[in-house]
């Protein structure tokens, strides 16, 4: 068997039913590879970017590998961005890389270039992977994909890439006489049982409590284990943006988001709880503030993750952790589940309904907000879309101001997923992930990007276009950059260079673009006949293109200045209010006591 077939045939096996790829000289003989392998499809993007960023949204929806092919040289050095996309987000993808052939490879580094295109990829893609190799025996690549897939799905997942030299791709292999990758390793730590005992300790003596669920919880596939978890105990959730589709908008225990870009209620509860449990989230500087060291100050810490590294990053002056918990997410609740009684007192309803109140007191959309006039407010906008978008829908939003609009005010409904390139978060992201995501769900896909974001991938409008994906894209135009725009009035007295039209950037006519790709167009340029027109593109067949005039000067409300901490955030509870959410837990605490003294 040529050695390309084998790797596409492995591909498949591995589940693998598309890989997103550009050709190229040195990747040849891999395409014609997979062109021949009836089992899988090849989607030809425009950008090498691109198709990682397709590969990378394929593994979030089919919760499996996402793959991408692409030539040496500069093939594979367009590939930088995605990867660190799924790098720093823990998404398992695996990206093949063409080499020239191992005699043209440079004999040391001291020789910038040998062959033609050729590239140090592994010197690269090291930082930014958890594995990188170059294949340099055609034996060794039944071990070595093994090795890579293991890899990419094993503890904290992640991409991986293999550098496959022209001359072996052509090489006749016997895959009976290949040898196997084997480990040992377990898939992540159980958490000693004292730790568990602890956790559930500190909740019995928690007054006001939160849980702060993020996008390990969904990687982890955990999702019905974490909210179980919660309902058990009647947690208050607090969402991180990696973790706001975990759940519906309106269920009783999601208290909303949290975070550098608030909203204010989330943000009241962790200023004011005794306790933070955090699951699935590495508790960032977007979560925290600036300056960590100021969150949450009256809680005990407790946080649960994979990696031991997020466990022991934070110093003396930053957050101050009680309980470290170094474990798989599904092995800490399943040991969590031998801590569960037929039944548990729900202490905390007070406290979830101040947390409520603070939500209804500082709405992210308030009503005045749909009284302007020209142009369209963006939370508006975003808040008519999230009702009219069905359950199913998967929503994919960009970078900036387009990003931090949605995720303040989309409202989650049932299996709807919502996501964006979290950590790295380049522009350009979203219309290219949007790709991958429509041909991994079948569902019907809303694409969010700023005017600023699809200049960077218009070019995947074809791409949309040529597969006939149903992803309505929506671009945020206020004719510029607006999250630098507010970066620079808060530290550079609005003096404004390469932000907009005015200071150096060009945009072009959106419904030419439209036309010239083939695609439906729609405008919207103010709130009459808004929901008429969302309604009209979310019912169309196919893809469309809308162009959605943003108030120019909009600026994302609330937003922590850069650096700063949550303390100057919230309203002071009074000692009354403080005293009555006490006395309820204190009494209910009492009464499980008393039922647990019953019982024995």
């Amino acid at each position: 068997m040529k050695l390309a077939d084998y790797v596409v045939k492995f591909l498949e096996k591995e589940g693998i039913k598309h890989i997103f790829l550009i050709s190229g000289g040195a990747v040849a003989h891999l395409v014609d590879a997979v062109a021949r392998n009836l089992n899988i499809k090849y989607i030809c993007t425009q950008h090498e970017q691109g198709g990682g960023a397709a590969a990378d949204a394929y593994a979030r929806i089919n919760e499996n590998l996402g793959a991408a092919m692409v030539t040496s040289g500069p093939g594979a050095t367009n590939l930088v961005t995605s990867v660190c996309n799924s790098y720093f987000d823990s998404i398992p993808t695996i990206f093949i890389c063409g080499q020239v052939a191992t005699s043209r490879l440079r004999p040391n580094e001291q020789l910038r270039q040998k062959g033609f295109q050729e590239t140090d990829v592994i010197s690269i893609f090291k930082s930014i992977t958890k594995y990188a190799l170059q294949l340099r025996k055609a034996e060794d690549i039944q071990y070595e994909l093994e090795k890579c897939v293991y890899l990419a799905r094993e503890g904290r997942p992640g991409p991986v890439l293999i550098d496959i030299p022209d001359d072996l791709q052509r090489v006749d292999i016997d895959p009976n006489k290949l040898k196997h990758f084997s480990s040992l390793s377990a898939r992540g730590k159980n958490p000693p049982s004292g730790q568990i005992k602890e956790v559930f300790s500190f909740v019995e003596s928690a007054k006001r409590p939160v849980l702060i669920l993020g996008a390990g919880i969904r990687i982890a596939q955990a999702q019905k284990e974490a909210i179980q978890f919660a309902r058990y105990l009647h947690l208050p959730i607090l969402l991180t943006w990696g973790g706001m589709d975990l759940m519906a908008y309106d269920d009783p225990l999601n208290m909303g988001g949290l975070g550098v870009c608030g909203p204010r209620g989330g943000n009241f509860a962790a200023q004011h709880c005794d306790l933070v449990i955090a699951i699935g989230t590495r508790l960032s500087h977007m979560i925290t503030g600036g300056k960590q060291n100021l969150f949450a100050p009256k809680a005990k810490k407790v946080m649960i993750d994979i990696d031991s590294q997020e466990l022991t990053k934070f110093t003396a002056s930053d957050l101050s952790l009680d309980l470290a918990v170094e474990s798989s997410i599904p092995k800490f609740f399943k040991t969590c589940q031998d801590f569960y009684k037929n039944s548990s007192i729900d202490r905390f309803n007070r406290w979830r309904k101040q947390i409520q109140l603070w939500r209804e007191k500082y709405p992210i959309c308030p009503s005045e907000y749909y009284n302007r006039k020209e142009k369209v407010d963006s939370y508006v906008f975003i808040k008519e879309l999230s009702q009219l978008a069905e359950e199913g829908d998967i929503i994919i939003t960009d970078a900036g101001g387009n990003l931090s609009w949605t995720m303040q005010a989309f409202e989650v409904k049932k299996d709807q997923r919502l996501f964006s390139a979290w950590n790295h978060s380049p522009m350009g992201y979203s219309l290219p992930a949007s790709i991958g995501a429509a041909l991994a769900g079948s569902r019907e896909v809303i694409c969010i990007i700023g005017d600023g974001g699809i200049m960077m991938c218009i070019q995947e409008l074809a791409t949309i276009k040529r597969h006939n994906l149903p992803v309505k894209i929506f671009i945020f135009n206020n004719h510029g950059h607006g999250i630098q725009k507010q970066t620079i009035d808060t530290w550079l007295n609005s003096n404004y260079a390469a932000v907009d039209e005015a200071t150096g950037l060009s945009f072009p006519d959106f419904a030419k673009v439209a036309e010239a790709f083939g695609l439906p167009y729609c405008h919207i340029e103010h709130h009459r006949h808004l929901k008429e027109k969302l309604k009209e593109v979310l019912k169309a067949k196919g893809p469309v293109l809308c162009d959605v005039e943003i108030v120019k000067d909009q600026k994302i409300v609330p937003m922590l200045k850069f650096g700063a901490g949550l303390e100057d955030l919230d309203p002071k509870l009074s000692r009354e209010e403080i005293a009555a959410i006490e006395r309820q837990a204190e009494a209910f605490n009492q009464q499980r006591m008393a039922a647990v003294g019953v019982r024995s």
